[in-house]
């Protein structure tokens, strides 16, 4: 077994945290990930009800679980963080803003708190905020992201703090956990891995869109945030898989802000499933996606596969 500071601080049987992507990570997914040994994380957008966190929640009852809330969503939905702490999570994780203040409301319900960083700006405002762990997410994960790559950045946040950091960001394979575990990493957060798995709360053709992708078919773009005028900060673009919108509107978000046409199309497309003009978020590892099974199992395989790899890594010296 895989032992380290993350499975120690929330008692998991593996370093493997799931992604709480919105849209997709629901009760379902958190538990089927937390029943493979690690944790399933709940997404909680601005567009969620109060309501919505409370039935996810309610579904891994008995298992470890946890939600993420996006900071500069929670500044006008407090609704959000009372919901999450009346369903006693494991874990929360507060990202993309200031962590500050949610912390402490966190810790008094003796909840454990973490936060995504992509600068070293990031870093130093989520160790002073008193977070419990921080995960450096690089841009080749999929959804928002920051705009520099996992093992640089990784290496980076495991200078500036002794906290437990998980890396985030092109991960899918056992021999890419082994690598993060072996830089230093205390886990590894998965996303992309997750998007074709049945549980998840996308659409069937959205996860056969997943597995039929390659690696090369991503974007970070902030075409579909502007389209759908969403008040993403612009310093979080997210990545996604290419299609006929990003073809035709990536590096044009100016024009895009005064189109209300194609701001119509991508709102419609999300609704209607019409995934050549919704985003669908997927990381650069989406290429070993290739087919749909539990999270549970994804889970367990990438351990496994992890293990092995880590055990051939004392051959490699003399």
């Amino acid at each position: 077994m895989i032992r380290t500071a993350l499975t120690r601080l929330l008692s998991l049987g593996t370093p493997v945290i799931g992604a709480p992507m919105a849209g997709v990570s629901g009760g379902a997914l958190a538990a089927a990930v937390s029943r493979g040994g690690g944790l399933g994380m709940i997404g909680v957008a601005g567009n969620h009800s109060a309501g919505f966190v409370a039935e996810q929640c309610a579904i891994p009852a008995g298992l470890p679980f946890g939600v993420g809330l996006m900071a500069w969503v929670l500044d006008d939905r407090p609704d959000l963080l009372e919901a999450t702490i009346a369903a006693r999570p494991t874990l929360v994780s507060v990202s993309f803003g200031d962590p500050g203040p949610y912390v402490a409301p966190l810790h008094d319900a003796g909840i454990a708190v973490a936060t995504q960083v992509n600068t070293v700006a990031d870093v130093q405002r989520a160790v002073a905020a008193g977070v419990d762990l921080v995960v450096a997410q690089g841009s080749e994960a999929g959804g928002h992201t920051g705009h520099r790559a996992t093992l640089p950045l990784l290496q980076e946040v495991l200078t500036l703090t002794d906290l437990p950091v998980v890396a985030a960001g092109g991960i899918a394979t056992g021999r890419g956990m082994a690598a993060v575990l072996a830089a230093g990493a205390a886990g590894v957060w998965i996303g992309t891995p997750l998007l074709a798995c049945p549980e998840g709360l996308n659409s069937p053709a959205a996860r056969a869109r997943v597995r039929a992708a390659a690696g090369e078919e991503t974007v970070l773009t902030r075409a579909f945030d502007v389209a759908q005028r969403l008040a993403w900060p612009a310093r979080w673009p997210g990545r996604a898989l290419v299609n006929e919108f990003s073809r035709a509107w990536h590096g044009r978000e100016d024009a895009l802000e005064h189109d209300d046409d194609a701001s119509r199309r991508v709102v419609e497309a999300r609704k209607s499933d019409d995934l050549e003009h919704a985003p669908l978020y997927a990381g650069e590892s989406v290429g070993l996606v290739t087919e749909e099974r539990s999270a549970t199992d994804v889970v367990r395989t990438l351990t496994q596969d992890a293990e092995q790899a880590l055990r051939k890594v004392p051959d490699l010296l003399d």
